[in-house]
């Protein structure tokens, strides 16, 4: 006998019992849900699929396990740069990287801009670079550093960043998931990326404006000039502070401009951090290796930053508690949260709920706008679910395909949605890939940046603005046999 299609109701249950599930841990241990009682929920709703799979719809063990593991394939790439990430943190700080840029940071930046001008720092260097999580794990580091010490609430600076570096992520051309949307829809790159500025545009407008309200309702209420003397000389006794030290970064968004894959480039600029720190910090080092410049000393205290992170010690309880992070096991509750949340994806994609879940939704589409509202929902659906960015765009993509073409809509209406949705939600779900690694890097909770992510929030809902309106919504060329109306599919 072969394996039942699963219905919706069926479908439903697994997803029920994990938010659930998640609803209780946030509950019972508020911000150490991630820390190991949500891994866990994902785990048992995952094992719960299977089992469904496996009595009720009669699917065979191996192909939900190879489901699985596919899956985690998929984030193995993900995973690798969390943890070279944790590295490159953490020589960063002791090569006097960070601190360099947040001491220039807090020099320069006038404190009631600083929400625009960090979303608009970001904005810049992932337009350039292509990668919002290089973004935030680099340049985004720094700049919640700053925010830390000018006394802006943490989720404020997370979601200035994370909005910045994912709309550069967006609307460049370098980025993977810009060339994967078309790719999917059957468009082009360049036509993908124009059709987005009328949804994106007002989105990062609008989010500018937030921030630009937000940062003036903080004036006066943050650190005083005082303070930021205080943590200037704080940074200057303990690291030697170099502009010569900004070549660290430049270095890194120069690799990935050239096309460098994120995961070398990331790899090399942990790398330039282990160099700057031998050049630039060796009073430093010596203190920390006990006073003795020996070669196997100085290779110790290196590996034992990158895997373990850097601890500071300067008495300033809030400059320790800023510097005192990174290195690679850092990383490893984030990982395991999407090694997790990749058990639940494959699970429910081996037994067609994935698919069931998401083809419920084409039953209620009536027109050219609740498609493209459907198409919306099932990525944020699909980040929600399959806890991956790249299949919250693949997904959908390939389903909603030939709906598109029966509504004589031209692809890039599709590749607009994945985008609009599928790319910019995942940093919202504290189990998907894209939220795990932004929390993890940025040391904020992703409940506590959530609400400030304006431009992540509003795309999808400036998307949905326009699908409704019937604004910018482009027909194919209509062949012979094509339909006639965009309300009424062929």
């Amino acid at each position: 006998m072969g394996a039942r299609a699963p219905g919706l109701m069926v479908s439903l249950t697994p997803v029920l019992l994990l938010i659930g599930l998640l609803v209780a841990n946030v509950i019972i241990f508020k911000d150490d849900a991630t820390g190991g009682p949500n891994q866990l929920a994902l785990l048992i709703a995952g094992l719960v699929t299977v089992g469904i799979g496996r009595f009720h719809l009669k699917v065979p063990y191996k192909a939900m396990e190879d489901q699985i593991v596919a899956c985690i394939g998929l984030a193995t790439q993900a995973c690798l740069i969390l943890l070279v990430v944790g590295s490159l943190i953490g020589l960063w700080i002791l090569g006097g990287v960070v601190p360099t840029m947040i001491y220039f940071g807090l020099s320069i930046i006038n404190p009631n801009f600083f929400l625009p001008v960090a979303c608009l720092t970001c904005v810049l260097v992932s337009l350039s670079t292509g990668t919002s999580w290089g973004t935030t794990g680099t340049v985004g580091v720094a700049l919640i550093g700053i925010g830390q010490t000018l006394g802006i609430p943490l989720g404020m600076v997370a979601g200035a960043v994370i909005s910045g570096a994912y709309f550069g992520d967006k609307m460049s051309p370098l980025s993977d998931t810009t060339n994967l949307a078309p790719a999917m829809a059957g468009t082009d790159l360049f036509t993908h990326i124009r059709h987005m500025t009328y949804t994106s545009g007002p989105a990062i407008v609008l989010a500018l404006l937030g921030f630009s309200v937000l940062s003036l309702s903080y004036q006066g209420n943050g650190a005083t000039p005082e303070d930021i003397d205080i943590t200037l000389g704080v940074l200057r006794s303990q690291f030697n502070i170099s502009a010569a030290l900004l070549i660290v970064p430049l270095a890194v968004i120069g690799l990935v401009v050239m096309r460098m894959p994120a995961l070398p480039a990331i790899f090399l600029g942990a790398v330039f951090g282990a160099i700057a720190a031998l050049i630039f910090q060796a009073e430093l080092l010596g203190i920390l290796a006990g006073g003795v410049m020996s070669a196997d000393g100085i290779y110790r205290l290196l590996m034992e930053v990158a895997f373990g992170g850097y601890t500071s010690e300067t008495g300033n309880v809030a400059m320790d508690s800023l510097l005192s992070r990174g290195g690679m096991a850092s990383m490893l509750p984030t990982v395991w949260l999407i090694l997790m949340a990749m058990v639940m994806g494959g699970a429910l994609e081996a037994t067609g709920m994935l698919a069931a879940l998401a083809g419920s939704l084409l039953k209620v589409v009536s027109g050219a706008g609740s498609l493209i509202g459907a198409t919306l929902a099932s990525c944020i659906l699909l980040n929600m679910t399959a806890a991956d960015q790249y299949l919250a765009i693949v997904v959908p993509g390939r389903m909603f395909k030939q709906a598109y073409d029966d509504y004589g809509l031209h692809p890039k209406n599709l590749s607009r949605a994945l985008e609009d949705s599928g790319t910019v939600t995942s940093v919202l779900v504290p189990w998907n890939s894209g939220g795990a690694y932004n929390s993890g890097v940025l040391g904020v909770a992703t409940l506590s940046y959530l609400p400030f992510c304006f431009f992540n929030l509003l795309s999808p809902l400036v998307s949905l603005f326009l699908a409704v309106t019937n604004w910018t919504i482009e027909r194919k060329v209509v062949e012979a046999r094509g339909p006639t109306s965009l309300d009424t599919p062929a």
